[in-house]
């Protein structure tokens, strides 16, 4: 199979021929239709994570049809449509027993634990417990989108961070996940106020309905507070940070109304160093801070309907289709200002 393959971290991988993917017990091959490229695959790449082990071909968002099964796995998943959360469940430990498949005590992480979806063919493990399969009226592209940037915002905005008609949240960084957030939002009634330096992200995240922007500018996080509570009539009810920063937590705090909830679901590396919180606002205006970490499968129904009924269009995200090819250089541009939109990767190409 072709595939994007990593030997150095901070260099841009290249497409070649590997052995192809094999099912494991339990598991499946799927060919990849789409995939996402994600700020969490950069983090890959750069080696801030510490499971990737080199060579490496990342990818961790997709969709496509299953090809082969491994022992034990059922005959008639063959041609079945498919997509899976990022997080690979055990199904077994504490956490999965609970129904926390997300948080799983043994999880496995394609592009990450191991070879992703990068390549024309992805082994996915335990498949019972994670294999989605799509509806129809889903296709590839909106699907690949599910398994990190709209499942995460769907989970941390309503079952985590209680997000409800009527209240503001502020989503600071309209990437993937921060776009995929606002139209989460606008479809369950809430107003947003879109916080990201790039002009033509703010841009987009009002064309997707929300009521407010807000250029943070190279001004400190007490003066993008203001801003954003300037801009939500006293500060909002939740705020989520879809970045991954020391400033944007900061600011995300500033911005809410008392007892607001504050949702953090951008990646901030040990690696990097880790964040100074400026706890007393937590305690003065008694906030609730949240971690949310993508969405267990069995959660996926009430989101695929929501995108098969057209209330949610995940697919209106991406702004660029890329071939296999392309993707190596447009992972390694992430370490700069990342063009507005989402890029979907097509590995047949």
């Amino acid at each position: 199979m072709r595939a994007l393959v990593q030997d150095r971290f901070g260099e841009a991988p290249e497409v070649r021929e590997v052995h192809d993917a094999t099912a494991p017990e339990g598991g499946v091959v799927v060919r990849v239709e789409a995939t996402g490229l994600c700020r969490s695959d950069w983090h890959a790449f750069a080696g801030h994570d510490e499971d990737v082990v080199l060579p490496h071909v990342g990818g961790h968002e997709w969709a496509g049809t299953v090809e082969a099964v491994g022992a034990g796995v059922d005959a008639g998943l063959l041609g079945r449509r498919v997509t899976a959360p990022f997080v690979l469940a055990c199904g077994t430990c504490p956490p999965c027993r609970a129904g926390d498949q997300q948080v799983c005590a043994d999880q496995l992480q394609p592009g990450f634990t191991g070879w992703g979806s990068f390549a024309e063919l992805v082994a996915v493990p335990r498949a019972a417990v994670n294999l989605v399969l799509l509806p129809d009226e889903v296709d590839a592209g909106s699907a690949a989108l599910l398994g990190c940037r709209t499942a995460t915002a769907f989970r941390a905005l309503l079952p985590v961070g209680r997000l409800a008609a009527g209240e503001w949240l502020a989503v600071h960084g309209c990437g993937g996940v921060g776009l995929s957030a606002v139209q989460v939002a606008v479809a369950a009634g809430a107003r947003v106020v879109a916080v990201d330096v790039d002009d033509a992200a703010r841009r987009r995240a009002l064309d997707l309905g929300a009521v407010a922007a807000v250029d943070p500018g190279g001004d400190g996080w007490q003066a993008v507070g203001e801003r954003v509570r300037d801009a939500s009539d006293g500060g909002t009810h939740v705020s989520l940070d879809a970045l991954g920063s020391e400033a944007v937590v900061a600011a995300s705090l500033a911005g809410l109304r008392p007892r607001g909830r504050h949702v953090q679901v951008g990646l901030l590396p040990p690696v990097l160093g880790l964040p100074r919180v400026p706890l007393h606002l937590v305690v003065a205006g008694e906030l609730e801070v949240l971690g949310s970490h993508g969405m267990a499968a069995h959660a996926y129904p009430a989101l695929l309907a929501l995108v098969a009924s057209g209330r949610l269009r995940p697919g209106g995200l991406s702004t660029r289709t890329l071939a296999l090819a392309e993707a190596g250089a447009a992972l390694a541009a992430m370490a700069g200002p990342a063009p507005a939109g989402v890029s979907l990767v097509e590995p047949g190409r």
